[in-house]
């Protein structure tokens, strides 16, 4: 990947970050307004989890910035792991807010209170919330697509949540209108229930990045298949992968003909190094060349 490629990459995910901060800024006003004149738990629930998002952005934008900066000679891999360390973070910030819910919502489902006043404008504070999320995540999904990244990925699946979290709102805003008050702190239980399986699933990912966790087998296969189509090739062994940041790594042990030149294996080490980089966006590569002894020719490099 070119140094220009590399600079495009690095200006999208700082885009996201900021575009995701604006956002949720934006809705905090929004919804605070909307719940001081409604006093509605479901949408103080929704404040809270926009204030977090706040919070997590700030994060994310801290650790995108790091995580963008290149190698250095105490960071040799580069600082790639520091958006695995964002997404820890990010789950924190979204158990508590989760925790926070539980208790607001539980409160209030003891005592219940009448809903008579903003819901209208509830309602209305949450369809533009939708709108909104709607237009950050379309944004997202395309800096996701172009750069793989690991902190991006998590704000957008928070942000996903934020889609069923303010279409429920609704739902139990609507029901207030009719006398059914009581809705409005179960949706708001319901809310912070799901807000922790989608932290579960961050901090899942983000540790697994963290403990340099192997790439799916259907990625590990297409690197077997593109070292073994090589007609050189006799085999391969102790393939290890991992990711950090938008970076993929790959070593493996390359088995060659004992008879070829060392300047002829590193030939065709140097080849299916570039071949394995090509299947991904950004890649690092080792081979290892070992020498076999009297095995016949590669069966999947015969045409």
């Amino acid at each position: 990947m070119n140094n220009a490629q590399q600079i495009d990459k690095g200006r999208l995910m700082r885009m996201a970050t900021y575009a995701s901060v604006m956002t949720a800024v934006t809705l905090i006003v929004a919804k605070l307004i909307a719940w001081f004149i409604s006093d509605s738990v479901s949408i103080l629930a929704t404040l809270v989890d926009s204030s977090l998002d706040v919070l997590a952005s700030m994060v994310n934008l801290v650790a995108v910035n790091h995580a963008l900066q290149p190698a250095d000679r105490e960071h040799r891999f580069g600082h790639g792991k520091a958006e695995p360390l964002a997404g820890l973070g990010q789950s924190m910030f979204i158990a508590g807010s989760a925790g926070i819910l539980l208790l607001q919502a539980i409160s209030r489902l003891i005592r219940p209170q009448e809903l008579t006043a903003g819901v209208g404008l509830g309602i209305g504070v949450m369809i533009f919330s939708i709108v909104a999320t709607l237009v950050l995540l379309s944004f997202q999904r395309y800096v996701i697509r172009h750069t793989g990244s690991t902190a991006i990925k998590a704000d957008a699946l928070h942000y996903k949540t934020d889609l069923l979290v303010n279409g429920s709102v609704i739902v139990a805003l609507v029901l207030a209108v009719y006398g059914l008050s009581v809705f409005d702190p179960i949706f708001a239980i319901a809310i912070a229930l799901f807000i922790l399986y989608s932290a579960w699933s961050i901090v899942r990912e983000a540790i697994d990045l963290l403990m340099d966790h192997e790439l799916p087998d259907e990625e590990r296969q297409k690197i077997r298949a593109t070292v073994l189509n090589h007609p050189n090739a006799r085999g391969l062994h102790d393939l290890r992968t991992r990711r950090s940041g938008t970076t993929v790594f790959v070593q493996l042990h390359l088995e060659l003909d004992e008879t070829l030149s060392l300047k002829e294996a590193h030939a065709i080490a140097d080849e299916l190094e570039n071949a394995v980089k090509d299947l991904f966006d950004e890649a690092e590569v080792i081979i290892h060349e070992d020498p076999i002894t009297h095995l016949p020719p590669n069966p999947q490099s015969i045409k």
